[in-house]
Order: structure tokens, then C-alpha cells, then sequence
């Protein structure tokens, strides 16, 4: 017999590692919710030391979501203001258009405000595609760590 629990929690941390790469699923938040439909209603339980570390990465999946591209822009020579605009406009754009939204708001954010802090065209778009780095950097490292989970979780489930 087919557990129904389980299955719909693999398929979120399968939807989790897709949204890696895609930019308009929220992997972190589909890892998590994996995590918490089979510690919640499956049929045996995770255990508080698996529940917490792969709760703790779950989260961390959404951290890195919201912090790479900023990290990125101050890597890149930005200034202390404009990493934390740019974090502030990647956070409220990604409830407006999503992840895209973090990716296109945090890379606007620094070249609109490297020019208007008086840098020339060419240091405002070094910086912006610094940032872009940035953020495909995290899409990479959201992909490892939703995969991790589901690893960490198959092991959970079948072997311990």
C-alpha cells in the first residue's frame, strides 16, 4: 500500500529542488512544508534531532534565497546602504513577483543606486552583475541544500 503522506512530502522536496532552478517556486518553503506534512501526519515519526536539522536547513534554503545577491553586492563594492536597500527591495518584490522579483529587484536596486551615488555606467554594472552572480551562486547552493534534505529525509524514512 501506497503511504500518501509520504509520497506528498517527496514530491514537495522534489518541487523544492526544481525551484532551485526556477524562479518562481520558493524551494526553501517547499522543504520545509515537506519536512512538516510527514513529521505531522505520517504514519512514523522523524524524531526531534532529524525534525530540527532538516527544519534548520529548510530555513537556511530560504536565508541563502533572500541574502545572496546582497552578500554578492557588497563582494562586489557596494555599499553597506545599498546591501541592505537592495535586501529591504528583494524581499518586498519577491511577495509582489516572486523569486524573479529578488533576482530583478536586487540587481536594479544596485545599479540605480551605484549611479546615484555618483559611479560611472561601467562600476554600476560590474556591481550589478556581481550581484546577479550572487544570486545564480544561491540558486546553486538551494539546490544542493533541497537535495540534501531529500536525501537526508529518504534516509530517515527507510533506513533508520
Amino acid at each position: 500500500m501506497v503511504d500518501l503522506v509520504l509520497v506528498a512530502a517527496v514530491v514537495l522536496m522534489v518541487a523544492a529542488m526544481a525551484g532551485s532552478l526556477l524562479p518562481a517556486v520558493p524551494s526553501g518553503l517547499f522543504s520545509l512544508a515537506g519536512v512538516w506534512v510527514y513529521a505531522l501526519f505520517g504514519s512514523d515519526g522523524l524524531g526531534p534531532v532529524a525534525l530540527g536539522a532538516l527544519t534548520l536547513a529548510a530555513v537556511a534554503t530560504v536565508v541563502i534565497d533572500q541574502v545572496g545577491g546582497p552578500i554578492a553586492a557588497k563582494l562586489g563594492g557596494s555599499s553597506n546602504r545599498t546591501v541592505l536597500i537592495a535586501a529591504v527591495v528583494g524581499f518586498v518584490l519577491l511577495f509582489v513577483l516572486g523569486p524573479l522579483g529578488i533576482i530583478v529587484g536586487v540587481v536594479a536596486t544596485v545599479i540605480a543606486l551605484e549611479l546615484a551615488d555618483g559611479a560611472d555606467i561601467e562600476t554600476a554594472a560590474r556591481r550589478g552583475v556581481y550581484t546577479a552572480a550572487g544570486v545564480l551562486a544561491s540558486s546553486v547552493a538551494q539546490l544542493l541544500l533541497t537535495g540534501s534534505i531529500l536525501v537526508a529525509f529518504l534516509l530517515v524514512v527507510f533506513l533508520l
